[in-house]
C-alpha cells in the first residue's frame, strides 16, 4: 500500500519544510523542492527521491487510486492531504504534487561541454540575487545552447523554490558551477581554454553586436543594482553593452543576457 500522511506534525512533513525554506538543509542533504505537474514530468526520474501528491492529483492525472498502485507503483509516492500539500507548498495555489529531487553535480570541465563542442559558450554570473532572473537566465541559457553557467558563491541559491520553477527544468540539463573566486576562474578560462570574456558594462565598452562570439566565448553579467564589481569587469577581456533609446539606463538582468546569449547564437549560425 502506498503510504498516506495526515498529520501537518509528521517528521517528513518537516523536513519538506525545512527543504523549502532552508538553503543549508538542501546543502546537508544535497537535495531540493520542486513542485508541479510540469516540473513533475519533466524531471529525469533518475533525479527523483520521493514524490508526495494529494489523492485528487493521483486520481485525475494519473488515473488511479493509492488502492489500485498499491505495491505495484514504479514510484516511491506518498499521499498527502490538500491541507498539508498547503502548508508545504511555496505557491498559493498548489497543483497536488511536491518531489525531493537529488542535486544535479558537475565539475569544471562539464561547463565546456563534449567533444562535440568545438567552440564552448558560457554565462558567467556575479552576485545575482533575485531568484527570478537566476532561474529565467538558466531557461534562456539552455535555449541559446549554452554549454555551461558559472556562478559567484555569492549568487543566489539555484535551488530555491522559485529559482527551481523558474528554470522550466533546465537546472537538470544546463551544466552550472558555484566558485569562491570568480575572478580567477575568469583568467583561468581565458588562458588555459581560450575564452573571450565579454563583461555586460556601460563604460568603456563597444555595442554587443561587434564582439566576435563566433569562438569561445562567454558573457559576465552582474548584479541587478550594482552591476558588476570593478575586479570582475577588469578581467574581462573586453566590455560590451546593450545600446538603448529613450531614457532607460539598464535592462533586467535576465532580459540582458538573453539579449547577448542570442547574439552569440546567431553569430554562430552565420
Amino acid at each position: 500500500m502506498i503510504e498516506k500522511i495526515t498529520s501537518a506534525t509528521n517528521p517528513r512533513i518537516k523536513r519538506l519544510t525545512a527543504l523549502r525554506k532552508k538553503a543549508k538543509s538542501r546543502r546537508e542533504e544535497q537535495a531540493f523542492i520542486i513542485e508541479g505537474e510540469r516540473l513533475y514530468r519533466d524531471t529525469p526520474r533518475e533525479f527523483l527521491k520521493e514524490i508526495y501528491m494529494t489523492e485528487e492529483f493521483l486520481e485525475q492525472k494519473l488515473g488511479g487510486t493509492a488502492q489500485e498502485l498499491g505495491g505495484a507503483a514504479q514510484e516511491n509516492i506518498t499521499i498527502i492531504t490538500p491541507q498539508i500539500m498547503q502548508k508545504i507548498s511555496d505557491t498559493d495555489t498548489p497543483q497536488g504534487v511536491l518531489c525531493v529531487a537529488k542535486m544535479p553535480s558537475y565539475d569544471r570541465e562539464d561547463l565546456l561541454g563534449d567533444e562535440k563542442k568545438e567552440n564552448p559558450l558560457l554565462l558567467i554570473l556575479e552576485n545575482i540575487q533575485d531568484p527570478g532572473n537566476l532561474g529565467t537566465m538558466m531557461r534562456t541559457a539552455e535555449a541559446a545552447g549554452v554549454t555551461g553557467v558559472l556562478m559567484s558563491r555569492d549568487t543566489v541559491d539555484l535551488f530555491n523554490p522559485k529559482t527551481v520553477r523558474a528554470t522550466m527544468s533546465a537546472i537538470f540539463r544546463v551544466p552550472f558551477l558555484y566558485t569562491d573566486d570568480l575572478v580567477g576562474e575568469i583568467k583561468r578560462l581565458q588562458t588555459e581554454n581560450g575564452i573571450a570574456v565579454y563583461a555586460a558594462h556601460l563604460r568603456a565598452s563597444k555595442p554587443y553586436d561587434e564582439a566576435d562570439c563566433r569562438g569561445a566565448c562567454a558573457f559576465l553579467i552582474g548584479n541587478e543594482g550594482n552591476g558588476l564589481t570593478d575586479e570582475a569587469a577588469d578581467a574581462a577581456t573586453a566590455r560590451v553593452h546593450i545600446p538603448m533609446q529613450g531614457n532607460i539606463e539598464s535592462l533586467n538582468a535576465a532580459m540582458a543576457a538573453g539579449i547577448l546569449l542570442f547574439e552569440g547564437a546567431r553569430q554562430r549560425r552565420i
